[in-house]
């Protein structure tokens, strides 16, 4: 395994095409950015690799964070994410939003570009309103805008519910986002995983990074990974559970079940459990020892309690960069893609291997997106055009 990057040129290259004249903010190319509150910046930042990686700052005071940060020397790769999509709704006549505790600017858009500069952000998110399936009029009025901008410091921010992947509504988010120079950072809403709650989505979503060059994944999962191996330009995994996903405005967050602990990524698996969860299945049994960057050598059991909660965001950022190099490793194209596949097939395989070693059938149980992208193969690949 190098430890070094896959040069920037050679992955846009595999995105876009080699005829593309796409600009993507240089220091953003090719990364796994981190999602995460302001308040929980300290977290994760210490395991954020400088080179591979960096934050994205979400939420009410990103702004103010992101400054705090650039002044001290923060990371190289820097966005701040002031999130207005968490509680508006785009529309034909207002794509853009404004925070509501301020006096309107009467130019979203423009707004955004003076403040996200100003503060030192890598590039700009537009202020997008959360994008129902569906409202083409909504999504072409923002495509219009940022086209006519024009600004490769601009990364068109889509917060679209996951509806939009299925069939009958994919090709006109294909034609509408084709045809915006720059970025198009994608973000998908829906409750849970809105990639395992429609059929095909994860489908949808390759095909979309396949037909659209410049296209990024943000406030995401598992899917930052497929989607980097399918050439996204770069993509966002949350460290909170809120930052994986976006909820639709007029709907209240749903859990699949109460939160007595952090969530904790078991790398083997490739899948988060609360860490109560994991000292339950572990009690009278051997238990797996973690020796990411962060933990050294602790057990996967250690984090059954919210007062864990700090070692463990840093032990999943960790693990996620360790992800990282090893995708990094594989050249762009259809030998990633394969890699990818194969290894999401791995972590399959080993879940009734462990569910055995510790005498509980079907104690763990791979979650349904893992297990899409573990049978992703030709039949979607063959969907992708002739370059």
């Amino acid at each position: 395994m190098t430890d070094s990057p896959t040069p920037v040129s050679a992955q846009l290259q595999s995105a876009a095409g080699p005829t593309s004249q796409l600009s993507v903010p240089e220091p953003l190319a090719g990364r796994l950015l981190v999602h995460v509150v302001p308040q929980r910046v300290g977290y994760v930042l210490d395991q954020v690799d400088p080179v591979r990686s960096g934050l994205v700052v979400t939420g009410k005071g990103a702004l103010k964070k992101v400054a705090e940060l650039r002044s001290s020397g923060g990371p190289v790769a820097l966005l701040a994410d002031p999130a207005f999509y968490e509680t508006m709704v785009a529309t034909e006549q207002e794509p853009f939003v404004e925070p509501s505790d301020q006096l309107p600017f009467g130019d979203p858009l423009g707004r955004a570009v003076q403040e996200q500069l100003a503060v030192g952000a890598s590039a700009v998110l537009t202020p997008t309103g959360y994008l129902r399936a569906g409202d083409g009029g909504a999504l072409r009025a923002a495509a219009r805008a940022v086209g006519a901008l024009d600004d490769p410091r601009v990364v068109f921010v889509v917060p679209a519910d996951a509806g939009w992947l299925a069939p009958d509504q994919l090709g006109l988010l294909i034609d509408s986002l084709a045809g915006v120079p720059g970025v198009k950072a994608v973000m998908l809403g829906g409750q849970l995983d809105p990639l395992a709650g429609l059929h095909g989505a994860v489908e949808g979503l390759v095909r979309l990074l396949a037909e659209v060059p410049g296209v990024a994944l943000l406030r995401s999962d598992l899917a930052a990974f497929g989607a980097l191996a399918r050439g996204a330009v770069f993509a966002g995994y949350g460290a909170g559970s809120k930052q994986r996903h976006v909820v639709p405005p007029w709907e209240p967050a749903q859990k699949s079940v109460p939160v007595t602990s952090p969530s904790v990524l078991y790398p083997e698996l490739m899948g988060l459990f609360l860490g109560q969860t994991l000292a339950r299945r572990f009690a009278a049994s051997s238990v797996p020892v973690c020796d990411c960057a962060a933990c050294g050598r602790r057990d996967l059991d250690s984090f059954a309690t919210q007062g864990q909660s700090v070692a463990a965001a840093g032990h999943n950022t960790a693990v996620l960069m360790s992800w990282l190099r090893a995708l990094e490793a594989k050249p762009p194209g259809a030998e990633r893609e394969q890699w990818w596949q194969q290894w999401c097939s791995a972590a399959v395989a080993r879940y009734p291997l462990v569910n055995v070693a510790i005498g509980q059938p079907g104690a763990f149980k791979p979650q349904p997106q893992l297990l899409r992208w573990a049978e992703l193969g030709a039949a979607v690949r063959a969907i992708r055009p002739a370059r």
